[in-house]
């Protein structure tokens, strides 16, 4: 029977224990902090991270995945007879998909590699990885996986409110949203990732407002379709998460929750106190 890996990147935030159960590969986007640089979910994770955070007086900034990574990773797995499905976070956040394409070239031509935009990031993408590694487990074949990871694309989406907009516009990711910039400091942005671009939605006052408002987002676009997969993300702000969670799971008939940490690289662009809801809906 012909093996299939999964790949995705650490921008995914799919829980650990998840990535154990369907032997999903990880590969480490890169954290940069000062004078050292650390593969995120490997030399620094989330905890670490935010407790570090609180008291920097340098900001970390980030950069894509490399292509000695991608090629390292892909030739391991090819040795072992696997064919690749690579699902990796939006072209227009990151330019992890060219390391990735780069990687495949100088391959052997012909090595069963695939490569999906996801046009997400975070649970947006971890539920489109998850689904077809589901899928994979099922028996499907690379061509079956790969257009499952693309029809998955029109069902996810992400909602997510920030304290502040400083992180995202500190590394060039805020999209729409930059007309909120400079607003009062009890206005909290409601953001969603809409073809591959984190944009504006509306802005709300006070933090519990906020909440609220995600919520009602993410009920408006699943629109009644089912199955529901959820998945509540925070940077650390676990309390409110639960929430969140809670709150959506009262609303809507819900099949799955997770309950997902946002990691190092995507925190460095939303920042602590981020809060946000992914999910997959009517696949």
């Amino acid at each position: 029977m012909t093996r299939i890996a999964l790949v995705t990147d650490s921008t995914c935030d799919i829980p650990l224990d998840i990535v154990r159960q369907y032997q999903i590969t990880v590969v480490p986007q890169v954290l940069i902090w000062g004078p050292d640089t650390y593969a995120d979910g490997v030399d620094i994770h989330s905890a670490d991270f935010y407790t570090r955070l609180k008291t920097a007086t340098v900001m970390p900034s980030t950069s894509q995945a490399t292509v000695a990574t991608f090629m390292q990773i892909f030739q391991n797995l090819l040795d072992q007879d696997y064919q690749i499905l690579a699902i990796l976070v939006s072209a227009k956040l990151s330019g992890t998909i060219n390391s990735a394409m780069q990687a495949k070239e100088h391959l052997p031509t012909g090595a069963p590699i695939e490569v999906v935009d996801s046009q997400s990031v975070s649970m947006g993408m971890g539920f489109n990885t998850l689904r077809v590694a589901r899928a994979v487990a099922q028996g499907a074949s690379l061509p079956e996986a790969v257009a499952l990871a693309h029809q998955t694309i029109g069902h996810t989406g992400v909602v997510l409110t920030v304290e502040t907009l400083d992180f995202l516009h500190r590394g060039g990711r805020i999209g729409s949203a930059s007309r909120f910039m400079g607003t009062a400091l009890n206005i909290k942005p409601i953001l969603e990732v809409r073809e591959g671009r984190v944009e504006a939605v509306e802005r709300v006052r006070t933090r519990g407002k906020s909440l609220s408002r995600v919520v009602e987002l993410v009920e408006e676009q699943i629109g009644g379709q089912t199955p529901v997969h959820i998945a509540a993300l925070h940077a650390n702000a676990e309390a409110d998460a639960r929430i969140l969670l809670d709150e959506v799971s009262r609303r809507l008939k819900v099949d799955e929750q997770i309950f997902s940490i946002v990691g190092p690289v995507v925190g460095t662009h939303a920042g602590p106190g981020t809060l946000g809801l992914a999910y997959l809906a009517g696949i």
